[in-house]
């Protein structure tokens, strides 16, 4: 167990004790929406893990540097944060290929943008989460709203790297 997960533990036993203290009926509700919660994202999970292993073992590290490596300049920033947003999966997927991609040669604004990218405009999210629980709408106006971040991340990196150079990876 990591320690972000003995936190979580420690949280979430807090949480139960909270309300222990107001009494059966709700810790039978809160039993109840997590049950109903599980039926809900138990499919979703069985689906969308798989996939993101499948497309993390499908993308071409190689081919992608070329469009974003270091001398791509603000076009390597804005495909990063489109690619970004097409990265499979969570963490565990996504942390990985970004460091293939460095390793391979990507620029470091540009790993910037990819990164932010994933972090605002996960596509596999979007579908399996956001989309079914909140609607088209909402998304449309998210994902607008968001849509300079990624970029913006990724310029404003080119800046502190000019400032303070450093390579992805290192300690």
């Amino acid at each position: 167990m990591t320690g972000g997960q003995a936190f979580l533990w420690v949280v979430a036993l807090v949480a139960l004790g909270f309300c222990l203290r107001r009494g059966p009926g709700t810790l039978r509700r809160v039993g109840v929406e997590t049950g109903q919660s599980l039926v809900k994202i138990l499919p979703l999970f069985a689906v969308a893990l798989p996939m993101a292993a499948f497309l993390a073992e499908l993308m071409p590290a190689d081919a992608a540097v070329a469009w974003i490596g270091p001398d791509s300049g603000p076009m390597g920033v804005v495909i990063a944060s489109l690619a970004g947003g097409f990265m499979p999966g969570g963490p565990f997927v996504t942390f990985p290929l970004v460091l293939a991609f460095a390793k391979a040669g990507a620029g470091v604004p540009q790993m910037a943008a990819l990164i932010t990218g994933w972090s605002i405009f996960a596509v596999h999210r979007i579908i399996s989460w956001e989309y079914p629980l909140l609607g088209w709408r909402f998304v449309a106006m998210r994902m607008v709203s968001a849509l300079p971040l990624p970029i913006i991340a990724g310029l404003l990196a080119e800046l502190v790297v000019e400032w303070l150079p450093i390579s992805i990876g290192a300690p």
